[in-house]
């Protein structure tokens, strides 16, 4: 249920064009100071998409490493390719979740902030940047970047942006909130495991038990059992009664998970959030 990274890659195309025309009755002349101005032009824009494409090079390897969970090696490529170009915001994105989960998080957000100063409407960075925010217990500051990249009709991913902030006001029971967010995550992609599996909790704790079993039923079928998911299920079967299914769950969780959390709270009878 972690963060999904994205980082994006669009494509530069950069192309110059010399043209002269002359006819019978025009003659048109180019001062030696044009065509050095235009030469230069020319040459500093092909010199800047290298640089650009050089430092996107890099910044990919970087991420690859960091969903690899290798922090050190993605950390020390990311560094290089902002070297590479100052101005690139991806790389300073990329930097913010590194240094979020290394937990420093003063270098997290100073890279999220140079990110965001550089390419402010980037949706991606946007998210993110909510993410971290929310992670270090900022709520409600947190929901202005997780909208901004909500209100992007060309975010690849809003249901990512939606899941997020959902996740994040149940933090702080806002409930309502939630629930609103939640529900349009499913509702742009029911493939996401978070959205059903909050969705269920959720409703679980303010009572409504049969919506919180709908949800949970829809990604039982979805996604394979986890200790999450399982002392989920179990606590749903016992709102509901159903002391069969109960007890079904509540041993396989014991046998699959014997050292999580869940079955420690399913040893103490602890069955309530």
């Amino acid at each position: 249920m972690g963060l999904r990274l994205t980082v994006s890659a669009p494509a530069y195309l950069l192309v110059a064009l010399l043209a002269s025309a002359c006819t019978t009755t025009t003659t048109t002349t180019v001062s030696n100071e044009g065509v050095s101005k235009v030469t230069h032009d020319r040459t500093t824009r092909v010199q800047e998409a290298d640089v650009r494409t050089r430092a996107r090079a890099r910044t990919d390897l970087a991420a690859g490493y960091y969903r690899n969970g290798q922090l050190a090696v993605a950390l020390e490529e990311a560094r290089r390719a902002a070297a590479i170009d100052a101005t690139f915001a991806d790389v300073y994105g990329l930097l913010g979740l590194i240094y979020m989960d290394m937990k420093v998080q003063p270098d997290a957000e100073a890279n999220f902030q140079r990110a965001l100063k550089l390419d402010p409407d980037n949706s991606e960075l946007n998210n993110n940047y909510g993410f971290f925010l929310c992670n270090t217990g900022r709520v409600r500051e947190s929901m202005e970047y997780f909208n901004r990249a909500i209100r992007d009709p060309l975010y690849a991913t809003p249901a990512r942006a939606n899941q997020n902030a959902g996740s994040c006001l149940m933090r702080i029971k806002d409930y309502e909130g939630a629930e609103r967010y939640l529900r349009r995550s499913f509702e742009l992609d029911a493939g996401l495991a978070v959205p059903k599996f909050l969705l269920s909790r959720m409703y679980l704790a303010t009572g409504q038990v049969d919506k919180a079993t709908f949800y949970y039923n829809v990604l039982a079928k979805s996604v394979e059992s986890s200790a999450e998911s399982l002392w989920l299920g179990l606590r749903v079967a016992r709102a509901n009664a159903d002391l069969r299914t109960e007890s079904q769950l509540a041993n396989e969780l014991r046998q699959r998970f014997p050292q999580s959390p869940e079955a420690a709270a399913l040893a103490r009878n602890e069955f309530d959030e």
